[in-house]
């Protein structure tokens, strides 16, 4: 006995010298060569070859619809591209099983399949049909057909024969399929990379002549989230903070989309509202796969910390008062794609309050080791921590701590954080109950300082007593019988103007009930708000972020003369939105 029938043996392998070196070759074919689709033809034509069959073919699973189809033949007829129902014909039914089928009359198998013999005029009589599988997974099979006249039905061995070479194919098909995907997901690796670079290459340049800065990191290799800002050609700032529902590379792509569209329209659009409602548009008619845009979009003048802005379903700008103390802005409009319109009107509001910050849910999202996020109320004393570093250490400060926490981030994170470029000179702070005893003293204080500025008497006595009005009103209107609940006031010098901050604690007021009535109405009371908007140029209400607490900004402009009679005042509704502009006096 010779060493390769000892081998075929011991291999449980009922075949002959000849057989044996037919599977070597298959064998090392396989494994040499880089083109599968002609080593399986070359595999099928030395198998047919070697058992006399009339035709021979190899079916592969189809993972798009779960069929068979024939990848490669051999015999007189191509039936190449043949597809075979999952779990139909001996095919389907030896991949189906994972058993072969041997038969010398295939018309009598109850699972024949006569259509493929109808179709191509070949008559099947024997077959043999082997099943590819390795690892416990099914890829197609061998089939065999019509054993030569003399040699008589199929054997044992041709069993045993086609069953090997089966194995070795199945191997092979296995292989080149992993060194695919393997291949696939670097070139998916290159792309995303890429994409991201292409992504970091439109993000703006942290430029430290700009009072903005940003910061933002994916969740993964790409984002949703996106920021930007661009001196405009007459010295304001434009800027904007997006996040685009979902993650990855559809998000990223709406990302792309969403702020090549800004950055065109941005050029002729009349206000941030205007340019969010061409934007929508943009976004609701064509198809974006049921994803949306949050966004706020707006204008900054460096100077003046002046600011207008439009938010379209993204998360409130936080503004920092003092230490613990911020104003959240309202949300007034749906995100971009929803709706065909978005009604979104122009908020205002002064940085020479505080530096103004925007964020993504990534961020309050962040959670830690226990599994807990970090929430508003955690973001609110990260900023109070970071807030004596230079603006553009702010943000980066933050996510090293977010990082020393062992936070994870789960979404895209991303940060934006505003202030003015023009210094900020500190006057006076006071603390005090909301006790009408208590005025004569902040009247007396307030009247020393306006003084020291070089403000004409009778201007100072006019803004002190608008100060008492509006202090009477929180009083009044926002503790009501609460009467020791404290109010602070603070006063600075921003350039050629005086800003009076008034904070108190009380729960959100309606502004609406406190607001002027008309002055043909000769009630008692209630024209306390009409003589502020006379003494004072701007005035701005609005509520602290953490649900309890109103405040109320008063701006005397030092140098200016009067402004235009009639022309609308700072204020906002009962949800704190500013409404107005300038005030007459």
């Amino acid at each position: 006995m010779t060493t390769r029938t000892r081998r075929s043996e011991r291999q449980g392998l009922a075949v002959e010298s000849p057989a044996l070196a037919l599977l070597e070759d298959i064998n090392r074919d396989f494994a040499s060569s880089l083109n599968l689709d002609e080593t399986l033809q070359r595999t099928i034509d030395r198998v047919m070859q070697h058992l006399h069959v009339e035709a021979a073919s190899i079916f592969l699973h189809d993972t798009g619809d779960g069929s068979l189809v024939c990848q490669r033949c051999t015999g007189p007829v191509d039936i190449t591209g043949t597809r075979v129902a999952a779990g139909q014909g001996i095919v389907g039914l030896v991949v189906a099983t994972g058993q072969a089928v041997m038969v010398e009359d295939a018309r009598q198998h109850p699972g024949f399949a006569p259509h493929v013999d109808e179709r191509s005029g070949f008559v099947t009589r024997s077959l043999l049909c082997v099943p590819l599988q390795t690892r416990g997974e099914r890829l197609g099979a061998l089939e065999l057909i019509n054993r030569g006249g003399e040699d008589g039905p199929f054997s044992a061995g041709d069993l045993d024969l086609a069953s090997a070479v089966a194995a070795a194919a199945a191997l092979a098909i296995q292989n080149v399929r992993m060194v695919r995907e393997l291949l696939e997901q670097e070139r998916m690796r290159k792309e995303i990379e890429l994409a991201r670079d292409i992504q970091l290459s439109l993000l703006p340049a942290q430029d430290p002549t700009l009072a903005v800065a940003g910061l933002n990191l994916p969740a993964r290799r790409v984002s949703g989230d996106f920021y930007d800002f661009q001196r405009r050609a007459d010295g304001m700032i434009h800027f904007c903070i997006a996040d685009v529902a979902g993650k990855g590379m559809d998000a990223a792509l709406l990302m792309t989309r969403t702020l090549s569209l800004l950055r065109c329209l941005s050029k002729t659009a009349r206000d941030p509202a205007s340019l969010l409602e061409q934007i929508n548009t943009e976004l609701y008619e064509t198809e974006s796969r049921g994803l949306f845009v949050t966004l706020v979009t707006g204008l900054l003048d460096p100077l003046t910390g002046d600011l207008v802005y439009a938010n379209a379903g993204h998360h409130p700008p936080l503004l920092r008062l003092g230490r613990g103390h911020f104003e959240c802005l309202p949300v007034q409009a749906p995100p971009l794609g929803v709706l065909p319109t978005l009604g979104v009107p122009n908020q205002r509001l002064s940085l020479t309050r505080g530096p103004c910050y925007l964020h993504t849910d990534g961020v309050t999202e962040a959670r830690n080791p226990a599994g807990v996020a970090l929430g508003q109320s955690g973001l609110l004393a990260l900023l109070d921590e970071v807030d004596s570093r230079p603006l553009r250490e702010r943000l980066p400060a933050i996510i090293t701590a977010l990082r020393g926490e062992q936070r994870e981030f789960h979404d895209d994170l991303t940060l934006l954080a505003l202030a003015p470029a023009i210094a900020s000179q500190p006057l006076l702070s006071l603390e005090f109950p909301a006790e009408a005893r208590r005025l004569k003293t902040v009247r007396r204080e307030l009247s020393r300082v306006l003084l020291a500025q070089q403000l004409d008497p009778k201007d100072c006595e006019a803004l002190v007593v608008a100060v008492n009005e509006a202090c009477m009103n929180i009083m009044q209107h926002a503790y009501g019988e609460v009467r020791d609940g404290p109010i602070s006031l603070d006063l600075r010098r921003v350039g050629d103007r005086l800003d009076v901050l008034l904070v108190d604690h009380a729960p959100p007021v309606d502004h609406q009930i406190i607001g002027p009535r008309d002055l043909s109405d000769l009630r008692p009371g209630g024209l306390g708000t009409h003589f502020i908007q006379s003494v004072v140029d701007e005035w701005q209400y609005g509520h602290l972020a953490d649900g309890r607490g109103n405040t109320l900004r008063l701006c005397r402009k030092l140098c200016a003369g009067k402004p235009e009679e009639g022309a609308d005042a700072l204020q906002t509704d009962r949800q704190g939105r500013l409404l107005g502009g300038r005030t007459g006096r």
